[in-house]
Formats: C-alpha cells, structure tokens, sequence
C-alpha cells in the first residue's frame, strides 16, 4: 500500500508538471505566431425584459395572492392590448467606459454602424451611458466624430453622465442632442494637459551624452534627455493652445450657447453647478431615464465583444488576480492604519 501511495503521489506530481510545460508552450508559440485580427460580435440585451423581471419578482415576494393575482390578470389584459398595436419604437443603449488612450473606440465604431444599419430616424433613439475623464486628443476625436455619426443619420442622442465626462469625455458629450447627469458628476475640464520628465541634469551629472538628430527646426520641441530650450518650449505652448482653441471651437459648434469664456477654462465642476453653465441639460441617473423610457421604447443593450483567446483570457485572469490582491492588502493596510 504505501508503493501504491507513493507512485500516486509521483504520479500527480509528474502530471501537475507536464501541465505546467505545456501551458508555457503553448503562450510561447501563440506570442511567437503572427497575430491574427481580432473578430468580435455584437451582442444584444433586452433591457425592457430585464427591468420587467426585476418588477415582477419584487411584486411575487411583496405581494398578497389575491393583489398578485389581480396585477397577473391585469397585466395579461395590457399585453393583448399591446400585441394588437403597432411595435414600440426602440432605445439602443450603448456603455462606453473611456481610457487613456480612448482604445474603447474601436468597440464604439463596431457599436454605432450596427445601430445605425437597423434604426428607424423617425422614431429609434440612442442612449449613450458615458464615463471618462478624457485621455490623447486623437483617441477621443474620433470618439466623438462616431457619436456624430448618429446625428448625421438624424437619429436622437442621449448621453448619460453617471460619474465623469471631463475634457476628452466631455468633447463627446457635448455632441448629444440632450446631455443627462447625475446631481454629483463631474463635468467640464474643457482644456489641454500636457506634461514630461527631463532627465538632462541626471546624465549629465553622470557624464553621459544624449544625442538627437532631426530634420526641421521643430521636428522635436521638449525632449526626455536633451537640453530644453526656451523656443522649444515656446514652440510646445503654441501647439497645446492650438489644441485648446480646436477643443473650444468643437464645444461651441456643438453647444452654441455656452459662454466659452466662461466654461474652457480647464476647471471642472459637479452636475449641479455644471447645469448653470449649460454644460448639462437636466439632472438625472441613467437609471431613472432608463425607467422613463420604458413607458414609449423597447430597450436594447448595444455591445461589441472580441472573442479572447487563450493567452488573453490567461492574462485577463491574472491581471484580474493581482488588482485582487492589491485591494485586498490596501484594504488590510487602512484597517491597520486608519
């Protein structure tokens, strides 16, 4: 008996490694393989189903039988009453939770065309839940050049605003027919950041050289190793102001009767200040729009999805584990230092 526990213990120890082996295998030959493009779908969730569910089971628990069987009855009535009509009009709801580098985009962009290939104009609208607090000035261009393409289609736009649209997330804001915000958003920062380390003194302390080769005067202005220069960097706060007046000129043409003076000043504010300055239109959660939408629109969940392969549902998952593990010890660590 105890060969037989030994050599099953061999055994399991033997198999754990030839899993191991071949699980490092087969990340070496996937990084090692040409990439392919990544494919995705778009998935659809109905929304108006879900909000239905979520009533009706709250009801089954808080209600008596005969209330209960009163309100089945009435809501079969409704029903027949509805199949006989012509079909709601539709509210496509999109999430767009927006990065530095604004790489969501390419979801957007595969999110608005399907929309746009099946929506009525007359009577279809769009509710786009935003939360950004912006990032590079390209990602996010061409963010809020795929929300006008619904306002080229003549399709209505809603952005919600549940948390943040600042700076890039507000320059796709702005391009809604109707912006809603939660009373505690933050909304605005309608200016341009921009900032770099120079390591010059540190080599040169050091006797190293840093050498930099360029054809036209402002090829490069500021530089990580190089000696900045005052024209240099004369140079770079043109380029950012230009950047601020392209933002400015974006905003006003969007939302004309904003004060520009008064609001592109980089500062950001909450929903409820941001409302006096017409950067918002009205006060409200998506939730609560969602529910007040429910009454005229069948509502549908808009998502993009790429397939993962392995390698990336391994990374995921252990990305997934370390931002665990740091929660978990910053947790420990304000409970032990209050």
């Amino acid at each position: 008996m105890e060969f037989l526990y030994e050599y099953g213990l061999f055994f399991a120890k033997t198999i754990t490694f030839v899993i191991a082996i071949a699980v490092i295998l087969t990340l070496i030959v996937s990084s090692a393989v040409k990439p392919k493009a990544k494919k995705g779908e778009i998935e659809i969730d109905d929304l108006s189903e879900q909000l239905t569910n979520i009533k009706e089971g709250f009801l089954n628990n808080t209600l008596g039988k005969k209330e209960l069987k009163a309100y089945q009855k009435q809501q079969k009535i409704e029903q027949k009453k509805a199949d006989k009509e012509e079909p709601k009009s539709r509210l496509y709801v999109i999430d767009f939770n927006g990065s530095m580098d604004a790489h969501e985009v390419e979801s957007l962009r595969e999110e608005v065309t399907a929309i746009i290939s099946i929506a009525d104009p007359k009577k279809d609208k769009v509710l786009v839940r935003l939360e950004s607090g912006g990032g590079v000035v390209h990602g996010y261009g061409l963010a809020a050049s795929q929300l006008q393409r619904f306002k080229s289609a003549g399709i209505e736009l809603t952005v919600s605003i549940d948390k943040v649209a600042a700076s890039g997330g507000y320059m796709m804001a702005c391009v809604a027919d109707h912006i809603i915000a939660a009373p505690f958003a933050i909304v605005g920062s309608i200016g341009v950041i921009a900032q770099i380390p120079n390591f010059n003194k540190i080599l040169k302390k050091n006797d190293v050289d840093f050498e930099q080769i360029t054809a036209g005067e402002f090829k490069r202005t500021l530089t990580l190793f190089g000696e900045n220069t005052d024209k240099a960097r004369e140079k770079f706060r043109e380029e950012i102001e230009q950047t601020h007046v392209l933002f400015k000129t974006f905003v006003s043409t969007q939302r004309p009767s904003l004060n520009m003076d008064l609001v592109a000043t980089g500062e950001h504010w909450f929903a409820t200040q941001a409302i006096e300055k017409g950067l918002v239109d009205t006060i409200k959660t998506s939730d609560d729009e969602l529910l007040e939408q429910q009454h005229q629109h069948q509502i549908y969940k808009v998502q993009y999805k790429i397939k993962k392969g392995l390698s990336d549902k391994l990374a995921i998952g252990l990305s997934h584990g370390v931002n665990k593990a740091g929660v978990s010890l910053m947790s420990k660590f304000k409970a032990l230092n209050p």
